[in-house]
C-alpha cells in the first residue's frame, strides 16, 4: 500500500512544532559544501531558464526545484544538493524565471503550474546525453510542478526519469491559498507578498505599460495577488481559476513512476485537502509520507553529517529506485 503507515521521522525535542520547525530551517541554518556552475538555457518563447549544477562526474542527475520566492542559493535547495551528491548524483537546480538574481525577459514568470519551465530543463538535459537517469525533486510550489509535470504526462514521461520526491507541497491550490489567511499565518503572508512586490516593481520597470505595483498596498492576500497578477498574466481567468488549473491533486492518479510526496501533519501551509491519501491508497506509483512533525520545508535533525532527515530520505529513496 503506497501509503506509507508510519514515518522515519522523529523530530528533536525542540521541533515538535510545525511554526519552529519553518522558520528555523528557513533563516538560521547555513548549508556549507554546495558548489554551483551556472548555466543558462533558453526557453522557447525567447526567454531564460538559470540552473546551477554541482557535478560528482555521475551518470545521473536530479534537478531540485524550489519554492515559492525561493532559489537556488535556498538553505534547503543547498541542503538536498549537498546530499544527493553524496548519495552519487548530480545536482542541477533549477530557477524559476526571475528567481536567478535577474528578472527574465517576459511579462510572465512563474506559477505553481509551470510544468512547461520543467519540461524544457528535462529536454535539455536528455538532450545533452550526459545522464543516463534523471529524478525531480521539489519543495513546496516546486513539488506541485513536479507533480503536476509527471500527472500531464502519465505513461509518457520521458523514459530517462526514474522518479521522483517531493516535499511540503499545498497539491490543492483552492484550499491551500485560503490556510495563509488564518492569524497565524499573517507575518509568513506578509513577506512573500513584500517579496512578491519587489518582483513586481521589477516588471514595471520593464513593462510600464502593462504592469504596475500602483495601489499594491491594498493586496491582502494570495486571492488579491493572483487576481491582479497571476491569473491575467498567465491566461487565467481569475485566483481560483488558476488554483484549480494548476493544482496537482487531480493528476497524481496518472503519475506512472516511483514518486514520494512527504507532507508533514503539522505543516502550517497546508490544509487537510493537501494530505492526498486516497489517491496514494490507489495509485501504485505515487507514495504519500505525513510524518508528524516537520512543518514547512523543515525536518530539522541533528546528524553528523549536517543532512536533514528530509535530504536522507530523498537519496535514499531516488538510490532504491526500480523502473
Amino acid at each position: 500500500m503506497p501509503l506509507i503507515p508510519e514515518s522515519s521521522y522523529r523530530a528533536p525535542l525542540c521541533f515538535r512544532n510545525g511554526h519552529i520547525q519553518t522558520v528555523c530551517a528557513s533563516l538560521f541554518r547555513k548549508v556549507p559544501g554546495a558548489r554551483y556552475r551556472r548555466r543558462r538555457i533558453q526557453t522557447p518563447d525567447g526567454d531564460f531558464l538559470d540552473l546551477d549544477v554541482s557535478s560528482t562526474g555521475a551518470t545521473k542527475a536530479a534537478v531540485v526545484l524550489h519554492g515559492l520566492e525561493g532559489d537556488s542559493e535556498r538553505a534547503y535547495v543547498r541542503g538536498m544538493v549537498r546530499a544527493l551528491n553524496r548519495a552519487g548524483w548530480d545536482a542541477v537546480a533549477m530557477n524559476f524565471r526571475g528567481c536567478s538574481g535577474e528578472i527574465n525577459r517576459r511579462l510572465r514568470f512563474y506559477h505553481s503550474g509551470s510544468t512547461d519551465d520543467l519540461d524544457t530543463v528535462v529536454s535539455h538535459l536528455i538532450a545533452e546525453r550526459s545522464y543516463s537517469d534523471l529524478a525531480l525533486v521539489g519543495f513546496s510550489l516546486g513539488g506541485n510542478v513536479v507533480l503536476r509535470y509527471l500527472g500531464e504526462r502519465g505513461p509518457d514521461v520521458p523514459e530517462r526519469i526514474r522518479g521522483a520526491v517531493a516535499f511540503s507541497v499545498p497539491c490543492e491550490l483552492v484550499t491551500g491559498a485560503k490556510v495563509f489567511e488564518a492569524p497565524a499565518n499573517t507575518l509568513y503572508l506578509k513577506r512573500f507578498l513584500r517579496m512578491l512586490r519587489g518582483k513586481i516593481r521589477e516588471k514595471t520597470r520593464l513593462f510600464p505599460q502593462l504592469i504596475t505595483d500602483e495601489g499594491f498596498e491594498t493586496i491582502k492576500n494570495f486571492k488579491d495577488f493572483d487576481d491582479r497578477y497571476t491569473a491575467p498574466i498567465h491566461g487565467f481567468l481569475d485566483a481560483e481559476d488558476y488554483w484549480r488549473q494548476t493544482s496537482s491533486k487531480p493528476l497524481l492518479d496518472r503519475i506512472s513512476v516511483p514518486t514520494l510526496l512527504v507532507n508533514a501533519a503539522d505543516d502550517p501551509f497546508l490544509s487537510p485537502e493537501c494530505y492526498p491519501a486516497a489517491e496514494a491508497e490507489q495509485n501504485p506509483s505515487f507514495f504519500l509520507e505525513i510524518p508528524r512533525n516537520g512543518g514547512h520545508v523543515g525536518f530539522v535533525a541533528f546528524q553528523p553529517s549536517g543532512e536533514y532527515w528530509s535530504e536522507s530520505r530523498a537519496a535514499s529513496m531516488l538510490n532504491n529506485l526500480r523502473r
